[in-house]
């Protein structure tokens, strides 16, 4: 590998404060991808893979982790934040980095809008009295002013609420555990993993499309490079690590929640859309099932949109920086340090998107996965393209057959979303590539990158 780079050595200054920690940036994972995440999908998981639901999150994480390690190796040569965006405009080119950053604003920036009405409708469903826009704007005024503060103090919170999280988590289990134990209708079973009966390849891969959208956060990991002290391998190590936590977590509720209700009596549920908490309830009573739903609606509308917002804020504030976008996205703000106009925007962008278009938020939702799998692809496509073809490397075990196999698992689900999801998509990156041709263009001053 060619001497490592540094920020200022690619034309930054260091403008961002450096205050989190390895573990910091772990737990900034975790928050984002939910460890009880599987709580809000179960159902429709459960639904599409006849039953297999653990064996569907296990594909998704090892497709999530090939992809994973070409972040690290991508994090360590180029320490810059802009996720996908940042490595492909510097590895390959600035048309390519511009296209895969315009692709992963999908995940993004649609993500916040999709968590707040999730956390809203489950709240909702607790206290009704509430109106679902009051919820909306709390959740949305609350991240905002956390992000704005400093990322430490969101690096605070995110332990306070990973620790809520797991206590939920084992309640959940413990109550399923001691029900399965119990009750001699159910028994712990292998069929969640697999079962011969019902198996088909395309059946699983269709339920990874869905669950693989519980995976999607650890990537925003790459965004707080210029925030970590931990060294050039800290976003990569908090990559695998935050994966590998995050996938126990949901094998052994999606496993247990199989049990306590199996593929069978999936029939039983009232709502297949909160199959999760019914599941819950049979386990450990309304006790439980209150406190499922009320971990759902804090994970997802504080701590989830608090980080999600925080790594959109992040790319934003690269692109600008790079001269792609507004300049004024690109303001740091001079006591806390963080990209203020970038988070404010986020936060008006996502309003706009839940308030206005609740409706329709389910056509949007499908967008998510086609953006964040697009860039993925091109990250994987990235490190062998720069690491064997430009810079000649003989490490064909990390530059070239890992990221190969990432390519390829995260092909196959890309493969298998649906028509509508890759139609709109498909709309997205045109518009992205006439975007790009016009800025380069009648704004090529204003482009700062030379690659």
């Amino acid at each position: 590998m060619s001497e490592q780079k540094t920020l200022e050595s690619m034309g930054y200054k260091q403008e961002l404060r450096r205050t989190l920690s390895t573990m910091d940036l772990v737990v900034y994972g975790l928050i984002f991808m939910v460890p009880i995440a599987p709580f809000g999908i179960y159902g429709v998981v459960m639904s599409i893979s006849g039953g297999m639901v653990v064996l569907a999150y296990l594909i998704g994480m090892v497709g999530m982790v090939f992809t994973a390690f070409s972040y690290w190796r991508m994090s360590e040569e180029f320490p810059i934040s802009g996720s996908v965006y940042g490595y492909a405009t510097h590895a390959i080119g600035k048309g390519v980095g511009f296209v895969s950053g315009w692709a992963i604003l999908l995940d993004y920036i649609l993500v916040p809008a999709l968590l707040y009405v999730v956390a809203a409708v489950a709240l909702g469903a607790i206290i009704p009295a509430v109106p679902f826009w009051v919820w909306i704007v709390v959740f949305v005024a609350f991240n905002t002013i956390i992000n704005i503060t400093g990322i430490q103090f969101t690096a605070r919170l995110n332990w306070v609420m990973l620790i809520f999280e797991a206590i939920v988590f084992v309640i959940f289990s413990v109550a399923a555990i001691s029900y399965i134990s119990k009750n001699p209708d159910v028994s712990f079973t292998l069929a969640p993993i697999f079962n011969g009966d019902k198996f088909s390849m395309t059946l699983v891969l269709s339920a990874v499309s869905v669950c693989v959208l519980s995976f999607l956060g650890f990537d925003g990991i790459s965004t707080l490079a210029e925030e970590s002290k931990g060294g050039p391998s800290s976003v990569g190590k908090a990559s695998i690590w935050s994966l590998v936590i995050v996938g126990f977590f949901f094998v052994i509720q999606t496993y247990l929640a199989a049990c306590v209700i199996p593929w069978e009596g999936i029939n039983t549920f009232a709502d297949i859309n909160s199959a999760f908490y019914e599941v819950a309830n049979t386990a450990g009573g309304a006790g439980v099932m209150w406190i499922c739903a009320l971990a759902t609606g804090l994970a997802w509308g504080i701590a989830d949109c608090l980080v999600a917002q925080a790594a959109i804020a992040r790319i934003l504030y690269s692109m600008a920086r790079d001269g792609f976008l507004p300049k004024s996205l690109a303001k740091v703000h001079p006591k806390f340090q963080t990209p203020y106009v970038s988070t404010v925007f986020v936060a008006i962008i996502s309003l706009v998107i839940t308030l206005g278009f609740t409706q329709g938020i389910q056509d949007l939702a499908e967008l998510i996965n086609f953006g964040a799998l697009s860039a993925f692809l091109v990250l994987n496509f990235t490190v062998v393209y720069y690491f064997i073809f430009k810079k000649k490397s003989k490490k064909y075990f990390i530059h070239l057959v890992l990221p190969v196999i990432g390519f390829i698992v995260i092909g196959i689900v890309w493969a298998n979303l649906s028509p509508s999801a890759m139609k709109l998509g498909a709309i997205w990156v045109v518009i992205g590539i006439i975007l790009y041709n016009v800025i380069t263009r009648f704004m090529k001053k204003d482009v700062k990158l030379e690659v």
